[in-house]
């Protein structure tokens, strides 16, 4: 182990608030000697407590909390020195936590399945990520209270309302210092204090504005860092461990940076870093281009680091390397982050390293079975297949069910309203569409029977609906900023080129239907990803038109779309929240089941409103789906198979003319 992370010895004082335990210890306060500390983290399970597709209605081999249960037992065995630490996005994101927010309920003194998983698995500590707010602050806090273990949170606070940030008190505990023992080399015990303290991205108050306006205050990561970390250092903290729920990059740091976790490597005092939040795994070759990180010992910027994945599908292992002074002073001198993996690809399929831990199974038996049931409950029918494998690059039956719904319910609404009469758009994006989840990540429903696990597949997020009021003008800004999805087209090059950018998420990537418009890919995005105009002249949205006319600029037009994009979700211009005119009690899956029941059976095709426009000349253009696309492929749409790619992908070529 390598990556030393040299630093001034800290003061050893009195504990105060924010301890956990007293463990006894014994040994010579004047021996020196050394210690390995492994901390062990999960991150973003988003309720994959089993290892299950509730979806695909089947085990899965790539999925669940109860297999990392056995990589846990493993990485402990090998180390009588361990911390395990989640870093949150735990209690929503599939249909479990559906079930039990939604249907079920979850009262007062009941365990949530995620606690009763975690306190088997004995958690020291958990960090709260931004999809813990998405059943409210009440839930929230009725499920945090079956965990057996601490939660931290150091940059949200009560919004008491006078605008003076000094006298703000914290939601939740900043930070904790555990007092451990550890086993040195020289066979005795000796103590040491862990501190602990978690990030989330300040950007809950826009994704979770509904929930959190007038309650919460979100403040910067690294301002809290640099506020609590020496503070903890004068607590007599040994190891101090930061838990960021950020992602991390090195652009340019920004105040109220969503991912963060670069810069939090360069704040002096912390000593490991468990990151999440991105879906990504740390270290590796991801990352391997960015400066101050090395991705063969697990470093940012010297800091031993991890992050693994999602869903369970890795334990992320940070071991650090300990010195204990004649003093009884304990300092890093080194260590290294790594993670290992619950499963393996050969070739298309999918094979398990780790079997689930049948504790854990059975401690969630009763409400992995209700869930079951509950996803099998019908709603409708379907004439015909309905599957979101060219949902990026052609427009699409999955989108278009779930616009029609969201349109269907606003004009409802605004009957004999002010704003009745108003032409009414509504906004979807792909959901499942491969990427960080891989090539089984796409919605796929035989014609026939609707159940509601095909309604959570359709629309995954308990987003609610929301409607915003803007100009002609700015639709066509909001097409602009999603056509940043797409890598600009030279006609003049026959190599291949990539069709979709990598780095745009899918759930960004918004059609708007009601209107008719060609994408044309030769022109440069007009926005950058944050947000931000990069170029003023380019327009990629072409021919816009409204009931067959050039859409007026400055006609007045009601967007149905939901909370996390009304409210400021992707930084699209013209959203963010002021331009919000009906904050719908439904959530938009809701809205789309009544929908399915309402019709009782219908025809899924899209209307193709959009398309992109022809690029002259001999281009390669392609991009990669499901290789169970290549079947559904029956010369109505513009695309070819061409071949494998990587990651278990198929390969597909646009036709571009």
């Amino acid at each position: 182990m390598s990556a030393s992370i040299g630093r001034s010895p800290r003061p050893t004082i009195a504990v105060a608030a924010f301890c956990l335990g007293f463990m006894a210890f014994s040994g010579s306060a004047l021996s020196e000697t050394t210690a390995t500390l492994r901390i062990m983290q999960t991150t973003d399970i988003h309720v994959h407590v089993a290892d299950y597709d509730y979806y695909a209605n089947k085990q899965s081999a790539s999925v669940g909390l109860a297999k990392v249960a056995t990589l846990i037992e493993q990485a402990r065995a090998e180390n009588p020195n361990h911390l395990m630490i989640d870093n949150g996005d735990l209690i929503q994101g599939n249909p479990l936590g559906d079930y039990m927010a939604k249907r079920r309920g979850l009262q007062k003194d009941e365990v949530h399945p995620v606690f009763k998983a975690m306190n088997l698995i004995d958690y020291d500590v958990g960090n709260i990520g931004n999809h813990e707010f998405n059943y409210g602050l009440e839930y929230l806090g009725i499920a945090l209270a079956g965990a057996k273990f601490p939660y931290v949170s150091a940059n949200v606070f009560y919004d008491d309302g006078d605008l003076d940030p000094t006298n703000d008190k914290p939601y939740f505990a900043p930070y904790v210092i555990l007092e451990r023992e550890l086993l040195a080399a020289d066979g005795q015990r000796y103590p040491i204090k862990i501190g602990v303290i978690g990030f989330v991205p300040p950007q809950i108050m826009q994704w979770d504005k509904a929930h959190l306006s007038g309650k919460l205050i979100a403040r910067d990561i690294i301002d809290s860092a640099h506020r609590y970390v020496p503070e903890m250092e004068a607590m007599g903290a040994d190891v101090i461990v930061a838990v960021p729920h950020s992602g991390l990059t090195a652009e340019r740091p920004k105040v109220l940076d969503e991912n963060a976790t670069y810069e939090l490597s360069l704040v002096p005092g912390i000593d490991a870093i468990l990151f999440g939040h991105a879906h990504q795994v740390f270290p590796s070759e991801t990352y391997a281009d960015l400066p101050g990180v090395d991705v063969k010992t697990g470093t940012i910027n010297g800091v031993p680091a991890t992050m693994p994945g999602f869903w369970g599908s890795h334990l992320g292992l940070v071991d650090l390397e300990l010195r204990r002074s004649t003093v009884g002073k304990w300092y890093v001198n080194g260590g290294e982050g790594k993670v290992r993996a619950t499963y393996k690809r050969e070739g298309r399929e999918k094979i398990a390293l780790v079997d689930a831990d049948p504790k854990i199974m059975a401690a969630i038996a009763e409400e992995h079975q209700a869930t079951i049931a509950y996803m099998s409950e019908a709603v409708g029918r379907t004439e015909a297949p309905i599957n979101s494998y060219f949902a990026l690059v052609a427009d699409d039956p999955s989108i278009q069910i779930v616009t029609n719904a969201q349109k269907w319910y606003v004009e409802r609404l605004i009957k004999g309203t002010e704003y009745d009469g108003l032409p009414v758009l509504s906004a979807g994006a792909p959901f499942k569409a491969g990427g960080r989840g891989g090539p089984e990540y796409y919605t796929a429903i035989e014609s026939g029977d609707i159940a509601l696990r095909n309604v959570a597949d359709l629309y995954i997020y308990p987003n609610t609906l929301r409607a915003v009021l803007l100009t002609g003008a700015q639709v066509q800004e909001w097409l602009e900023m999603s056509a940043g999805a797409f890598n600009q087209i030279d006609p003049g090059t026959r190599s291949e080129q990539a069709l979709l950018n990598p780095e745009f998420p899918s759930y960004n990537f918004d059609v708007i239907d009601g209107v008719t418009y060609r994408i044309d890919l030769t022109q440069p995005a007009r926005y950058a990803r944050d947000g931000s105009l990069t170029d003023p002249d380019a327009r990629r949205i072409v021919d816009l038109q409204f009931q067959g006319a050039a859409i007026d600029p400055e006609a007045k037009f009601i967007v149905a779309t939901n909370n996390y994009r009304a409210g400021g979700g992707g930084n699209f211009p013209a959203l963010d929240g002021t331009t919000t005119i009906i904050e719908a009690p439904d959530e938009n899956r809701t809205v789309l089941a009544n929908y399915i029941f309402e019709l009782k059976s219908f025809n899924p095709s899209a209307d193709m409103n959009w398309s992109f426009e022809p690029v002259s000349g001999d281009v390669n253009v392609t991009f990669s789906s499901s290789p169970a696309a290549a079947k559904v492929l029956d010369g109505s749409l513009p695309i070819e198979a061409a071949g494998e790619a990587d990651d278990g992908f198929a390969k597909y070529r646009m036709i571009m003319q």
